[in-house]
């Protein structure tokens, strides 16, 4: 999972995005990687970039897979900087690999995963992501936006049997309305 912003004050604004919108970025996505990429594999970094790299790997028609780059460790802890929490696919092997995800700001998370990928033995690792927020450019974005992302399925968790606000983005949220 790429960092997003959090904080109003470190944003120029903040985009709820819908789930038919982020359906098209998605499709647009694709698009833009098959004028100038063909990968033989698809990489989704999970948890939210399962999502994106999901349709690309639907649309393109290639095989789908997932690897865990996060700064969450358990529910509640976050460090400061990401790290790989599984193993890169074997099928990566000697093959043109996309990895997406579904933001990049600082690319943290998306080095760690390229990384992961050629270490496995990819014979090349491109990157695409659906919006680019920060500084590290992707080779591949459907967006770039300076914006706090709150994607459709970080808008709410469950608790204790309800869903509520994510607590994460809750400032950012009560801003926004």
């Amino acid at each position: 999972m790429s960092p997003r912003r959090t904080t109003v004050e470190h944003s120029r604004g903040v985009f709820l995005v819908e789930w038919p919108l982020f359906g098209e970025l998605s499709r647009a996505l694709a698009l833009r990687v098959a004028r100038d990429y063909d990968p033989e594999l698809v990489i989704g970094v999970a948890t939210a970039g399962v999502v994106p790299g999901a349709v690309v790997a639907a649309i393109l028609g290639r095989e789908f897979h997932s690897i865990v780059v996060s700064r969450r460790f358990g529910a509640d802890t976050v460090r400061a900087t990401p790290a790989v929490l599984s193993e890169a696919p074997r099928s990566a092997r000697g093959r043109r690999v996309l990895v997406v995800d579904e933001t990049c700001d600082t690319g943290d998370t998306m080095r760690m995963a390229v990384a992961a990928l050629v270490n496995a033995g990819a014979s090349e690792v491109r990157t695409a992501v659906a919006f680019q927020t920060g500084p590290y450019k992707a080779d591949f974005h459907a967006l770039a936006t300076e914006s706090t992302i709150v994607l459709p399925w970080d808008r709410e968790v469950l608790r204790d049997g309800e869903l509520v606000p994510n607590p994460v983005y809750a400032e950012v949220l009560r801003a926004a309305t």
